[in-house]
């Protein structure tokens, strides 16, 4: 089985645009191409997986979501919830994150998150219901639209890769804070979404990572 990624031929028409309007993106588009295919199931078992990957490298996140796959089986609300401490800790979660992800299950349950009304919201809307859940702020939010709901124009602006990125593709003497990323990604409204995928791919491919 090939190990070879898929280039997203959707990105194109966007990052075309996007390279008619910034010469930066145009430069480094030419030289790296389109991002490869990635996409992120909506719903409980969506927002879990991003719990599982905030502040860890992707390997990781693979490798505990894979125990926990083996825990639990499936990932819904209920099967968390069954999960004792000790199997938390074997999957690999932090107490923080077995707290997020039992606080996420109990607000599914109760009906105080309702994820099935989401795709219907404006983006800021969603950000709004999903970040009163405690352990998802505004990066999962931004991720979770961008992955999940497919939106087109976001900016996951806390993300360092991103930041990192930008820094390089900008040329700048410092990485950017998140208000910065906002300011220099304005410029790429309404396609913030395949810009910030742009630049993941560009921060694994052009030496940065």
């Amino acid at each position: 089985m090939s190990d070879r990624k898929i280039s997203d031929e959707s990105l194109r028409p966007a990052l075309v645009a996007l390279s008619g309007l910034d010469p930066d993106v145009a430069r480094a588009f030419a030289e790296h191409g389109l991002p490869p295919e990635r996409s992120q199931e909506a719903g409980f078992d969506g927002l879990i997986r991003m719990i599982i990957s905030q502040q860890v490298s992707v390997q990781s996140a693979r490798a505990i979501l894979g125990r926990l796959l083996e825990q639990v089986g499936e990932i819904t609300p209920e099967a968390i919830l069954k999960l004792d401490d000790e199997g938390m800790k074997a999957a690999g979660l932090s107490r923080p994150k077995q707290r997020y992800a039992r606080g996420l299950a109990d607000d599914v349950l109760s009906g105080k998150l309702q994820l099935d009304l989401l795709p219907g919201m404006e983006d800021e809307a969603v950000i709004d219901h999903l970040i009163a859940v405690k352990g998802i702020g505004r990066w999962t939010c931004e991720v979770y639209l961008l992955f999940a709901l497919r939106r087109p124009d976001v900016m996951p602006a806390a993300d360092l890769a991103l930041q990192e990125a930008m820094k390089h593709l900008k040329g700048l003497e410092q990485r950017p804070s998140p208000a910065e990323m906002y300011r220099l990604s304005e410029l790429w409204r309404p396609h913030r979404s395949a810009g910030a995928r742009f630049l993941w791919h560009y921060y694994r491919h052009a030496g940065i990572a």
